[in-house]
């Protein structure tokens, strides 16, 4: 179970999560600066995958399978947003 009030201190944006999804390997920050957080625009990189889901701010993005602690991750910057 993960927070789903995740918030990025680094550009601000509210992190969007997305069940059984991964992003595509040609994802780059470009493309989430410009698409975040337009689902429609970012279904174009997003990759159905049973079990995974996949995570982004408009400067970061990770795909999990499996339990994973993402305060390991120095480069995130995502915190509860707030409950």
């Amino acid at each position: 179970r993960t927070c789903d009030q995740l918030r990025c201190t680094a550009c601000d944006f509210r992190v969007s999560l997305y069940n059984d999804y991964k992003w595509d390997q040609s994802c780059d920050y470009l493309f989430f600066r410009n698409n975040m957080p337009d689902l429609n625009k970012l279904r174009a990189k997003m990759v159905r995958k049973k079990g995974s889901r996949a995570y982004a701010c408009q400067c970061s993005w990770r795909a999990v399978d499996e339990l994973t602690d993402l305060q390991t991750e120095q480069q995130l910057r995502w915190v509860c947003g707030k409950h």
